[in-house]
C-alpha cells in the first residue's frame, strides 16, 4: 500500500499532465493560480489515499444484495437448513478484501 506522500508524487504528475486546468469565477473562465495547482495535488493525494484505505468499504456496500433480498436469504436458510445468505457475505468480503 502507498504512503500519502507516494501518492501525492502520482498526484502532482497527475495535475502536471492536465495542465492548464480553469476554474470559472463569475461566468469567468481562468486559469489555476499555484496556489489552485497546489490545492488540486493535495485533494488528489488525499482522495486516492481515501480510496486506497476505504475503497472496499464502498465495493462492499454495492456487492451486498439488498436488505429484503439478505433477509429473505435467511428466511429461507431458516426454512431451508441452508447457508445461502452467509455465504453471500462470505462471498462478498472475499472479493472486497480490507487492506491490511
Amino acid at each position: 500500500m502507498a504512503t500519502l506522500e507516494e501518492l501525492t508524487v502520482v498526484a502532482t504528475q497527475e495535475i502536471e499532465d492536465a495542465k492548464p486546468m480553469y476554474k470559472q469565477v463569475n461566468n469567468e473562465r481562468l486559469e489555476f493560480t499555484d496556489a489552485d495547482y497546489d490545492q488540486a495535488i493535495v485533494d488528489l493525494a488525499n482522495s486516492k489515499f481515501d480510496q486506497q484505505e476505504n475503497g472496499y468499504k464502498t465495493a462492499r456496500q454495492e456487492a451486498y444484495a439488498s436488505i429484503q433480498d439478505q433477509l429473505d436469504m435467511q428466511y429461507w436458510d431458516g426454512v431451508n437448513g441452508t447457508t445461502t445468505w452467509a455465504d453471500h457475505i462470505a462471498q462478498v468480503k472475499a472479493d472486497n478484501p480490507k487492506p491490511e
